[in-house]
C-alpha cells in the first residue's frame, strides 16, 4: 500500500546536498522521520479501528475476521473515500413494473463479463459470504497478478441454489466479484487457488430490491416475493437464485436485490 512516500526537507535555505550526503543516508532514515513515524501510527490505528468493527459486527455471525484482514478492509475503505470510486455494473434497463408507486420488479439485460468466484460452504448464508468476501477483498487489494488494487465494483454477488420447493437454501455459496472496465480483456490472475476466473454470459434479469440482513430466511422470502411479482415465473431459471448486495457484509444496513435469471 502506498504510505505516502517519503520526504526529504534540507537545513537552511542555501544548504545544498551533494551525491556523498545523498549515499550516507539510509533508506531506514528516510522512512523514518517524525511525520513518517506519525503517518504510520494513525494509519495503524485506523486499521485496527476498521478491523474491531468488523470484528464487532462478524461476531454476531459467527464469523472470526483473521488480523490480516486489517489491510484489505483499511485500503478498501480509504480508496472507495478517496480517488477510487465504486463502479456498478453496468446494464440496459429493458423495462420496469411499479404498483403505487412502489417498484414491483425491473428487467435488466447484462452484458458477459468476467468475475471472479468462490464457492464456499460454511454452516451458514452469512458465514458462507462473509469468508468468501475477505477472500474476494484480498484478491482485489493486492493478491493478485497485477500487484495492485484492483478497483471496487458493485454489487457483490452470491449465487444460491435451493430444493425444488424453494424452502431451503444449499451449503454451496458462490461469491462474485465483476472485473472493473479496465481489467476485463485481461483479468487478473489470484493468487489463492479456491478463486477461479469466470467469463458469465450475457443474460436477462429480474430482479426487486430490499434492505436488511441476508440470511436464509431473508433470501427465501424475497425469491417469493418476487415470483408473486412477476407475470411469469416460469422464463426464469427455478433452482439457482443472485443476492447482490450494495453495501458490504459488515454493514449494519444492507442494500440488496434479489435476482432471477431469464432461461437462455
Amino acid at each position: 500500500m502506498d504510505r505516502g512516500g517519503c520526504r526529504m526537507n534540507g537545513g537552511g535555505g542555501g544548504d545544498m546536498i551533494t551525491l556523498e550526503d545523498l549515499e550516507s543516508v539510509s533508506e531506514e532514515q528516510l522512512s523514518d522521520g517524525p511525520e513518517e513515524e506519525q503517518e504510520q501510527e494513525q494509519e495503524e490505528e485506523q486499521q485496527g479501528r476498521l478491523l474491531q468493527y468488523w470484528r464487532d459486527v462478524a461476531r454476531g455471525h459467527q464469523v472470526e475476521v483473521p488480523t490480516d484482514m486489517a489491510e484489505p478492509i483499511h485500503q478498501i475503505t480509504t480508496n472507495n473515500e478517496g480517488a477510487h470510486t465504486r463502479e456498478q455494473v453496468p446494464y440496459t434497463l429493458i423495462t420496469r413494473k411499479e404498483k403505487c408507486g412502489e417498484v414491483l420488479f425491473e428487467k435488466r439485460h447484462y452484458e458477459k463479463a468476467h468475475w471472479a468466484c468462490i464457492t464456499v460452504h460454511e454452516d451458514t448464508y452469512e458465514q458462507s459470504i462473509c469468508y468468501g468476501f475477505m477472500k474476494i477483498m484480498r484478491y482485489i487489494c493486492q493478491q493478485n497478478s497485477a500487484g495492485s488494487y484492483l478497483g471496487m465494483t458493485i454489487p457483490i454477488v452470491t449465487v444460491v441454489r435451493t430444493d425444488e420447493m424453494h424452502t431451503t437454501l444449499s451449503r454451496a455459496v458462490t461469491v462474485a466479484y465483476y472485473l472493473p472496465p479496465l481489467h476485463q480483456s485481461d483479468p487478473p490472475r489470484p493468487y489463492d487457488p479456491e478463486i477461479t476466473i469466470e467469463q458469465w454470459p450475457a443474460a436477462i434479469v429480474y430482479t426487486r430490491a430490499f434492505t436488511g440482513a441476508t440470511n436464509e430466511l431473508s433470501i427465501i422470502h424475497e425469491i417469493s416475493s418476487l415470483a408473486e411479482a412477476l407475470d411469469c415465473p416460469a422464463v426464469c431459471v427455478s433452482d439457482s437464485f443472485i443476492v447482490a448486495g450494495y453495501t458490504n457484509p459488515a454493514a449494519a444496513h444492507r442494500q440488496n436485490e434479489i435476482w432471477f435469471l431469464e432461461r437462455p
